[in-house]
């Protein structure tokens, strides 16, 4: 759980014109007090992360990489530090091929000098890209960098774009290699700022090819990409969306939102303690779409203790009246035999009593909306 730059702030170098949003330690700076000022590290937000574009536009005379001097006056170092005084973790990003997405120095040639590097500068966690680079290298490229910096003896998430770029280009990624070798990894594309760029992600996830789901839990994890929840895109009920889908497929929980101008529903909606169990439920099992009905998906999640899930269905169609959906409580993933209290996952008020598998249920459904229940075995 943390911040990530990219897709509010993208490559903004221009800190003459805008240097309230340019990327520099100023920017991470001031995203760093927020999340303690604002209750985001006390909800469970603890990394803070640059991507792209932090990188001087060629390497010292020794190989190595340095932060561009006028924008990171401090170093990575001595941002690192910061971050670290407040309680936070550091992340930073690169990228396998010879030159990263926006044109600043790879890693490519660089692998173990990069690593050396980060962790001589603290860092806590790598975004590791692919542009710029031959796919078919990633399945050694990968377990390359992930050996080196295991080698620096400074532990750091490892977070890999690896399936994300095989995918899109028609080759299936080696699920089991790239666990092995990541702590969490890119599925598909790119989220954007757009509901549109939501469900296509949220599409992929459900198809589930390759049945990566099954290699999601403890060390490892499935990142359908960051969280545009407070940006421009999004109504509230989108935005409830999004936050419930990424509990329901455990994924990492990345903010990348200008937390000085966040309206306050978004705010909560981040903060919500009852979604982020949810998300962060110790079993680490990846949700998935169990039914499709028309322009409504089910999805179930298994959640701690063994006989209690998660339950989200989520509306597709931007159709003015809502879906009334009749479910059974098997459908919902209730066991015959057993009863249970059916919670709203947003709020936990009880929605159902003494619920059974063998009940027919009718559940709204707001148009471009998720109904979402915490289901709790009784004892």
């Amino acid at each position: 759980m943390g911040w990530l730059s990219w897709e509010r702030f993208r490559c903004n170098v221009d800190c003459v014109n805008d240097p309230d949003n340019c990327i520099s330690e100023k920017l991470i700076k001031q995203m760093a007090d927020l999340m303690i000022s604002e209750g985001y590290k006390d909800a469970g937000y603890e990394y803070v992360c640059s991507d792209d574009c932090w990188q001087s536009m060629s390497r010292a005379a020794n190989g190595s990489l340095v932060a561009d001097p006028q924008r990171f006056p401090s170093g990575i170092k001595g941002l690192a530090d910061y971050v670290h005084s407040k309680g936070l973790k550091l992340g930073i990003y690169e990228d396998f091929g010879h030159l990263t997405c926006e044109g600043y120095p790879g890693s490519e040639f660089y692998l173990q000098l990069d690593a050396q590097t980060f962790a001589s500068w603290e860092v806590d966690l790598l975004k590791f890209d692919g542009c710029n680079s031959q796919r078919e290298d990633f399945d050694r490229g990968y377990p390359a960098m992930s050996f080196y910096l295991n080698q620096t003896g400074r532990p750091m998430v490892f977070t890999c774009e690896w399936p994300d770029y095989q995918t899109t280009h028609g080759i299936m990624p080696n699920y089991t290699g790239i666990r092995d070798a990541c702590n969490y990894w890119r599925n598909w594309k790119d989220v954007q700022d757009s509901w549109d760029s939501i469900i296509d992600i949220i599409d992929h996830m459900g198809d589930d090819v390759g049945n990566f789901s099954s290699f999601a839990g403890p060390g490892g994890w499935n990142n359908p990409d960051q969280l545009i929840v407070g940006d421009f895109g999004l109504s509230q009920e989108q935005e409830r969306v999004q936050f419930g889908m990424w509990a329901m497929m455990a994924s990492p929980l990345m903010m990348s939102v200008d937390l000085r101008n966040i309206r306050p529903e978004s705010k909560a909606l981040l903060q919500n303690k009852n979604i982020i169990a949810i998300n962060q439920d110790p079993r680490g099992i990846m949700g998935v779409r169990t039914q499709q009905m028309g322009s409504v998906e089910l999805w179930n999640r298994p959640l701690t203790p063994v006989g209690n899930m998660a339950t989200a269905l989520i509306n597709k169609d931007t159709h003015g009246k809502p879906a009334i959906v009749p479910v059974t409580g098997s459908d919902l993933g209730l066991v015959s035999g057993s009863l249970y209290t059916i919670y709203d996952a947003f709020t936990m008020s009880v929605v159902y009593n003494n619920a059974s598998s063998n009940v027919n249920y009718k559940i709204i459904v707001n148009p471009t909306g998720i109904t979402m229940f915490n289901i709790q075995l009784q004892k």
